[in-house]
């Protein structure tokens, strides 16, 4: 059993944008399933406790993204989740503001993204008229800044679902860094020892013009020891 936390926050749901990230986390609760090759749970990050991946036998944890202001939380809310994140020897893999989350747990920053106000706008990094922050946005490739297993498949093309105007200036202690855009200097960030993967895009939005997610998903099962057996019944 693997599960898959959804980190959106409840009120965001009754918006029209909602209904379709709350109708993405199923289709991505599948994905999760057919590459792993294990029933996959999705659960609120707010229904997350020890005893409940005791319970159920889980094997590894992925954390989707979230569209809500973090400081909008309850802590006491998300205090299981992290501390979680902090003791766990389960592999997690944290999607966007999954990632973010994570990295705030174990000591990390989080930080709108740091544009100069006359930087020109690109295909990838554009700014909001009204707000004026900056985000990144759209399928694009990122810079590849070392070798490792999570990466075998790549090329200098591979593009990945961008969706983000916060971002992780420096990893917490014990990750290094594997991924950079010119705008997020930590786009793919990994604990080797804790099997922890962090990316600030999003790998689980793949496509059949953009398969580069699902290659990273893949070795990311293999790489933390997921794949090949248990596998469930059909």
């Amino acid at each position: 059993m693997i599960v898959y936390v959804d980190y959106e926050h409840a009120d965001f749901y009754s918006s029209e944008r909602g209904e379709r990230i709350q109708a993405a986390r199923t289709r991505i609760t599948y994905r999760l399933e057919d590459l792993s090759g294990r029933h996959c749970m999705l659960v609120r990050y707010d229904r997350m406790h020890p005893e409940l991946l005791e319970r159920i036998g889980a094997e590894a944890i992925f954390i989707s993204g979230n569209a809500t202001d973090p400081r909008s939380y309850d802590p006491a809310a998300i205090e299981p989740l992290a501390e979680i994140v902090r003791t766990t020897e389960l592999p997690i893999f944290g999607f966007c503001g999954g990632f973010q989350f994570l990295a705030a747990a174990l000591g990390a920053q989080v930080v709108p993204l740091e544009v100069d106000d006359d930087e020109p706008e690109t295909e990838l990094l554009r700014r909001n008229p009204e707000s004026g922050r900056w985000f990144e946005f759209g399928y694009h490739p990122v810079t590849l800044e070392r070798d490792h297993p999570l990466l075998a498949g790549w090329d200098a093309a591979s593009a990945f679902r961008h969706a983000h105007g916060l971002h992780v200036p420096e990893p917490p202690d014990g990750f290094r860094v594997y991924a950079s855009t010119p705008a997020t200097p930590v786009q793919l960030a990994v604990h080797d020892a804790r099997r922890i993967v962090g990316t600030q895009f999003h790998p689980e939005y793949w496509t059949d013009e953009h398969p580069a997610g699902r290659t990273l998903l893949a070795n990311f099962l293999v790489w933390s020891g997921l794949t090949g057996s248990a596998m469930m019944d059909r």
